[in-house]
């Protein structure tokens, strides 16, 4: 196969190739860079950065993943596992967890006018309630009830799996040193980014104490 996809095929197609490849599956991140090695059409040719660019490529990433799954389920052939943290084709088991219709992500991803209708304000707007999510700023802080959603946000951020063996207190100040050396606007970081990664570190901390 040559490195470049061919222009007829779709995004859902060229994802399939991509997955058959690597049967241990992928992050949606290494998905997406693998898209752009092969000079994938379907997807923006620029740089993540933008806060604009960055969604419209994770939307189209996500409504052709979805599409797929729902394809590969009706043909018999394979599940779909689909999160930022791991995308990966599974063996299609009869009577198992197939497409569940009235799954609102999948509503969502598949209703192309979200991708239509969301410009730069309302991308600020989603991030800034996922941040208040991440915050638990609607949760009492004594209780210790907190929202699971924060823990997969803050993986999601940290590019950990929470199902990995070694998922310890001990990996995740690793990982977090790591970030911080790499994202310190000292060495050219983002602020915003690096209280990001603290708020993240705050709330593992909850869950792996």
């Amino acid at each position: 196969m040559t490195d470049d996809f061919e222009s007829e095929m779709d995004l859902a197609e060229q994802i399939f190739v991509l997955l058959c490849e690597q049967p241990e599956g992928c992050s949606e991140y290494q998905l997406i860079q693998q898209l752009k090695a092969r000079h994938s059409t379907h997807i923006p040719n620029l740089p993540l950065l933008d806060k604009l660019v960055l969604f419209r490529t994770h939307f189209l990433v996500f409504n052709a993943l979805y599409r797929l799954r729902d394809q590969l389920w009706g043909e018999n052939r394979h599940n779909l596992q689909i999160s930022p943290l791991c995308v990966q084709l599974q063996p299609y088991m009869p009577g198992g967890a197939g497409v569940v219709e009235n799954d609102p992500l999948r509503e969502y991803y598949l209703d192309m006018t979200n991708l239509r209708d969301t410009d730069e304000g309302e991308v600020e707007r989603l991030l800034a309630s996922f941040w208040s999510r991440m915050r638990g700023d609607h949760l009492d802080e004594r209780s210790e009830a907190w929202d699971p959603e924060q823990k997969q946000a803050a993986l999601e951020l940290f590019e950990l799996d929470q199902e990995g063996a070694s998922l310890t207190l001990h990996a995740i100040k690793r990982r977090y040193r790591q970030l911080v050396s790499i994202h310190h606007p000292d060495r050219g970081g983002s602020t915003k980014r690096i209280q990001s990664i603290n708020l993240a570190m705050e709330i593992l901390q909850r869950y792996y104490r």
